[in-house]
């Protein structure tokens, strides 16, 4: 199968695609109404308007720097997973979305980086959730704890968050997964235990951009490294913005070797002709 993802609305209803994402809340934060022709994608924990708006609600490492767009590594600003009421926010974005199409996709899952992060809430409820553990003889004491340790709190926020999400979500619950299937990698990085949150996933979606495709073997390798370590489905999204058809035809077939669907992100005209051009090259010739 074959879908988009888009901003648009008009786009999101074209017949030449088997499934459309359409973006209601993005990075930006900027927001839209969702619609009932495509899955509803929410920007969970990225969004520029409200860590400018409200300073405090971003991330910050142990040296006080923030989770921003304006730091090397981030190409958005961040918004820390334990903020209650940006929370609540989220998850009442993903009810009204819930509420028009039964499938939603949750993006932009999980803490910025490894470093992430040390806010006088996060200290506090790392603190608390050791004693606790202690207390319940799962755990070292306070004086004792490690970065494992931290790692480990940081995945029980996450998958806390993924599962009030998942309550909230009537049919498939799709989620966004960084490119990254290494062992350990997205635990390590974003706080995501995909052994706990495969559970509450009916499928991932896993971003491969590139702006040219000349190469894919790297696509493959991140591809195949995905299905070996996952049993939910999963679907690729490719870079569909002034890329060139014959290359973004290359990338899908490719890409349709592992996934249940391939993706086309932010272009679905380019999309469009490249259905059109692998529909008509399956047609040209006759057999006999």
């Amino acid at each position: 199968m074959y879908g988009v993802v888009t901003r648009n609305e008009e786009e999101a209803r074209w017949p030449d695609f088997d499934r459309a994402f359409y973006e209601v809340k993005d990075v930006s934060g900027r927001s839209a109404e969702p619609i009932d022709e495509a899955v509803s994608m929410v920007s969970c924990f990225g969004d520029n308007a409200a860590g400018e708006e409200n300073p405090e609600l971003v991330p910050v490492n142990p040296d006080g720097q923030k989770a921003t767009r304006d730091r090397t590594y981030f190409d958005w600003a961040y918004i820390c997973p334990t903020h209650d009421g940006y929370r609540e926010g989220l998850l009442e974005i993903i009810e009204d979305c819930a509420e028009v199409n039964p499938d939603v996709r949750l993006d932009d899952v999980g803490f910025p980086r490894p470093e992430y992060c040390y806010c006088d809430r996060c200290n506090e409820r790392f603190e608390e959730w050791v004693e606790t553990r202690h207390a319940d003889g799962e755990g070292p004491p306070p004086e004792e704890t490690d970065i494992e340790d931290r790692y480990e709190w940081r995945a029980d926020v996450i998958t806390d968050f993924v599962k009030e999400a998942a309550d909230r979500i009537p049919g498939k619950t799709y989620m966004t997964l960084y490119p990254d299937p290494y062992e350990g990698h997205l635990y390590e990085r974003a706080g995501i235990d995909l052994d706990a949150i495969e559970t509450l996933v009916d499928e991932f979606v896993v971003p491969l951009y590139d702006t040219h495709y000349g190469t894919t073997y790297w696509l493959e390798t991140i591809a195949s490294g995905f299905v070996d370590r996952l049993d939910t489905p999963l679907s690729i999204e490719l870079y569909a913005v002034d890329v060139d058809i014959d290359d973004l035809i290359h990338a899908a077939h490719v890409a349709e070797e592992y996934a249940e669907t391939v993706l086309f992100g932010y272009e679905a005209s380019n999309a469009r002709a490249a259905l059109r051009r692998m529909d008509a090259d399956e047609r040209d010739g006759v057999e006999w």
